[in-house]
């Protein structure tokens, strides 16, 4: 198990470096990477309210955790929600949960699946590369923290069309590098 552990923690550190921070999608990432303030978490969970415990500990854990240390957590679900509906559904649970612990405005939930699809997009369209992750991934934020970065970087709110732009644009050579998580020989 500890392989495998090493090995899924070492696939995101790569989807993080070569994708989300190589390809400029989030332009905030970098100075947390190279700050090592991110920390990936992975859940052993294979059931709905083993998930919600370990998600829970994952957001305590930032909350008890100076953001000058850990600024960011990838928590990620190896074992759970491979289906993209099921981690949608997921994703309501998150957010209920930031609800019950009175979270809202202190942390916030982005999401990223191998199968990721934006409403109104065909399951192959670019866009959606923008959101795949080798596995499910729920990246918790700090409010304050995407606030400064966001009033520090102009332009944001055309951060979604320039990503589309950007990920539309790479080869099929290129896609099959970057995201060879997606493709089955």
């Amino acid at each position: 198990m500890i392989i495998k552990e090493a090995e899924i923690e070492q696939k995101i550190w790569t989807w993080l470096e070569q994708v989300v921070i190589g390809l400029n999608l989030c332009p905030f990432a970098n100075k947390p990477h190279r700050n090592k303030q991110i920390k990936v978490l992975l859940s052993d969970a294979n059931e709905p309210q083993q998930f919600l415990d370990d998600l829970a500990h994952a957001f305590g854990l930032l909350a008890n955790t100076d953001a000058k240390t850990l600024d960011t957590v990838l928590f990620a679900t190896p074992d759970l929600f491979a289906d993209f509906m099921d981690f949608n559904d997921a994703l309501d649970w998150a957010d209920a949960l930031l609800a019950e612990q009175d979270w809202y405005g202190v942390y916030q939930i982005a999401s990223f699946h191998p199968h990721y699809q934006f409403a109104g997009t065909d399951p192959e369209d670019d866009e959606n590369l923008t959101n795949r992750a080798p596995y499910p991934i729920f990246h918790l934020i700090r409010e304050e923290s995407m606030n400064r970065a966001l009033d520090s970087y102009p332009d944001h709110d055309k951060i979604p069309e320039r990503n589309i732009a950007r990920v539309s644009a790479l080869t099929n050579t290129e896609k099959k590098h970057l995201f060879s998580y997606l493709y089955k020989d």
